[in-house]
């Protein structure tokens, strides 16, 4: 079913609503996995709406909103902040403090717009029940944790989460990022990259800086590492396909005269194939493992610190939302563009479903922000503060679309 527009007016009581809900997120931010008290509000305004709510993957929520007969439609958005330091200078900005898995005292933030989702996907929970008449059906609403580390959606459906929630033939998603408020971006095909993530530790021997001889220095040997890691892109993979390798992080030694008996460091592998994926993370393995014997050092440890799936939008599926923004958001306001190298854990919902789903990103900056010389800062950065409006006004519409595509009743409106 279809509704002729998924346009609406809102109240300036209920936009004033809107934006208030949107602070209060933004000022009260929660690690990864650690979203205790922000499942707690979420499910406390969903129970007020009047959906049938459970907790789920430790922190998250979900949200079921029964209305008749009717498809049943997937509606995700994420709800954990980042271990940063906000320097947006907002009157609401947060001051919130977590603690690491390793026990370090962080500051928190919500310096990648989650804050935004959150309340986009409340707000159209609370449109949707309030007008039952406008379409029938059933919408799930997953407020997911742990984005960032790609544990909260793995989490959530180890935990059942497709065993307690009805099943819905298609999951949609959107994303905040620093373009222009009031459009949307997305792809048909793949969406988003996979994204690998190791932590390396290389094992050598300790000796003094005056004996190298004594030594397996592993400094030298994870430099060796590092530097043939990079030559797998331009040298193993195809020149039509896209892959990323990164060393984001290099430790080693306490002190300038002491070779030290371990270094570690930490790889990111992006791609958006999976034969790619596949080629690059066997030669990380191959290379790593080569270069320890070459030294004659024992074998790297090789642990996983995360592994996002890759987000793919359904052609079909996302061709016919592209066709339903352009008529609820107007055809210059919809950008259909190529994959990005950026990852998330959401195509994960879906996948282990067989269903389709669609994601797409929503701008956050307006053209006289956009316009000024100085360079406005991007998602995981400390001074990440989107403009209110129309920034939520136009996530907000771009959710109703997706889920008034599936569930509207032909000639009803908001």
């Amino acid at each position: 079913m279809t509704t002729s527009t998924a346009l609406f007016e809102l109240t300036d009581t209920r936009r004033a609503e809107m934006h208030e809900l949107y602070r209060h997120l933004h000022t009260h931010p929660e690690l990864s996995m650690q979203e205790t008290n922000t499942a707690a509000f979420i499910q406390q305004k969903l129970d007020v709406l009047g959906l049938d709510t459970f907790i789920c993957g430790g922190t998250g929520v979900v949200g079921i909103l029964r209305n008749g007969t009717g498809p049943v439609v997937g509606y995700r958005a994420d709800t954990d902040g980042l271990p940063m330091k906000e320097d947006t200078g907002l009157e609401f900005a947060s001051t919130a403090t977590g603690t690491l898995a390793d026990g370090t005292a962080v500051p928190v933030m919500h310096g990648c717009g989650h804050d935004t989702h959150m309340t986009v996907a409340l707000t159209a929970a609370q449109l949707l029940s309030e007008n039952l008449d406008a379409w029938s059906g059933t919408v799930v609403f997953i407020f997911q944790p742990g984005e960032e580390t790609a544990a909260g959606a793995k989490a959530m459906i180890e935990n059942g989460l497709w065993d307690k929630a009805p099943k819905p033939e298609i999951i949609y998603g959107q994303h905040v990022w620093p373009g222009l408020s009031g459009t949307v971006n997305i792809s048909s095909g793949t969406a988003m990259a996979m994204a690998d993530s190791w932590k390396i530790t290389v094992h050598g021997r300790q000796a003094h800086g005056s004996q190298p001889e004594q030594s397996i220095d592993p400094i030298v040997l994870g430099a060796h590492m590092v530097v043939r890691l990079q030559t797998i892109v331009s040298r193993e993979v195809h020149p039509m396909k896209s892959a990323v390798v990164t060393v984001g992080t290099f430790h080693a030694g306490l002190k300038e005269n002491i070779i030290p008996a371990t270094a570690e460091f930490s790889v990111n592998v992006r791609t958006f194939d999976v034969d790619v994926r596949t080629r690059v993370l066997d030669s990380l393995r191959r290379i790593l493992h080569a270069e320890a014997d070459a030294s004659g050092a024992p074998a790297p440890e090789i642990e996983e610190i995360s592994s996002f799936p890759r987000c793919y939008n359904d052609p079909a599926s996302a061709d016919s939302l592209i066709s339903e923004f352009q008529a609820a958001l107007g055809e210059d306001c919809v950008n259909v563009v190529p994959p990005v190298m950026g990852s998330e854990d959401f195509g994960l919902l879906a996948e282990v479903l067989e269903v389709p789903s669609v994601y797409w990103m929503f701008g956050a900056y307006t053209q006289e922000r956009l316009d000024a010389e100085t360079p406005l800062p991007g998602n995981h950065s400390p001074y990440f503060a989107p403009d209110i409006e129309p920034t939520l006004s136009t996530g907000l519409r771009a959710a109703l679309t997706s889920l008034l595509s599936r569930v509207g009743r032909s000639g009803a409106a908001l």
